[in-house]
């Protein structure tokens, strides 16, 4: 992180409840100054309900405890980011001197580390914080976050507020503002892009309705590209492309590319939906709004032509690649933007 270093990855594991009984020194604890005045809601489009079965259960505390540092940062957006950073080894040394579970390096570690309180299996008396210590990594990191993302939401405007801020952790606040959003660095986009898609795996109960073998597929393959850039013309049935036009120097998709991605890789390659979405309302099955399914398109008429189309989850929440300087990502039905607007559903399978 900070400075695009290469992150090692190795197999040492930290044993032990020590993690777990620093808790009761946590209390009244005050990780965050400047995340003090916060937005009002976390980035539009994950769940933050945690999963934490797919974290090691000593870290879970401090990833539950961080993440209510502020609102941009949710323990699904932890537990990504330290999968990426170190794999969770937190004895983690990159080529770049980069450290730890979270991966500082150490002169920013000098600035925002945090001591957690009892420090219960560092080699670091307490009051010193340690970036090989778990508690102190994992509050250290939110703390990172949560100032990165008050250092470049004013760009949110121009694009998702969590891929900024991602993109700030892996090449540094000055990067991001040099570029005007996410720096044209491959292991930056790629960093951004593979946390953003697994927050998804981290996050439990989104979804409790099925929509059936072939409705599950759609959904597994479309949720699948989470956090993909939205690209105007890009994407197909094989995957994310390079658009054209406003999507020129982008590789992803645009709303009507990726419903045709899920439905193909779905149905083995033997359905292939229309490209265009006003053409997509108008194949496979049409179906009642009131008997949607996961899995199931819905069409939006947005501006008069059912010019938007998406990818029905269950629970009142869909799929779909909105707009340019967006990303794939889930939203809710009942939003006004949407539930003002003419639908029509279709079904592929």
């Amino acid at each position: 992180m900070n400075g695009r270093a290469a992150h090692a990855r190795s197999t040492l594991l930290v044993t032990g409840g020590a993690v777990l009984g620093l808790l009761g020194s946590m209390v009244g604890l005050s990780v965050l100054g400047a995340a003090e005045q916060r937005r009002d809601a976390a980035p539009v489009g994950f769940a933050t309900a945690f999963d934490a079965g797919r974290v090691p259960a000593e870290y879970v505390p401090w990833i539950e405890l961080a993440a209510r540092q502020c609102p941009e940062v949710s323990a699904p957006l932890l537990a990504a980011q330290i999968e990426a950073e170190s794999g969770w080894n937190p004895l983690a040394v990159s080529p770049a001197d980069a450290r730890g579970l979270s991966q500082f390096m150490p002169g920013t570690w000098e600035t925002w580390g945090v001591d957690a309180g009892g420090d219960g299996g560092s080699a670091q008396p307490d009051g010193v914080a340690d970036p090989f210590t778990p508690a102190d990594a994992i509050l250290t990191q939110a703390r990172y976050d949560c100032w990165l993302a008050d250092k470049v939401g004013a760009m949110a405007a121009d694009g998702d507020p969590t891929r900024l801020m991602l993109a700030a952790y892996n090449a540094g606040p000055g990067a991001v503002q040099t570029f005007g959003g996410v720096p044209p660095y491959p292991e930056t986009q790629s960093y951004v892009t593979r946390i953003v898609a697994s927050m998804a795996s981290y996050t439990a109960g989104e979804l409790t309705e099925s929509g059936g073998a072939f409705g599950d597929r759609v959904v597994a393959a479309a949720r699948k590209w989470l956090g993909t850039p939205y690209a105007w013309g890009g994407g197909g049935p094989e995957g994310p492309g390079r658009g054209f036009a406003q999507g020129a120097n982008t590789v992803g998709f645009d709303c009507s590319s990726l419903v045709q991605y899920a439905v193909y890789q779905a149905s083995g390659g033997e359905v292939l939906p229309p490209r265009v979405s006003q053409l997509q309302v108008g194949a496979g099955q049409a179906v009642d709004p009131a008997e949607m399914r996961p899995g199931d398109v819905i069409g939006f008429d947005l501006h008069g032509s059912f010019d938007h189309v998406g990818i029905y989850l269950g629970n009142g929440q869909f799929i779909h690649a909105p707009k340019t300087g967006d990303v794939v990502k889930i939203d809710r039905l009942d939003q006004p933007y949407y539930s003002d607007r003419p639908q029509k559903v279709r079904r592929f399978g």
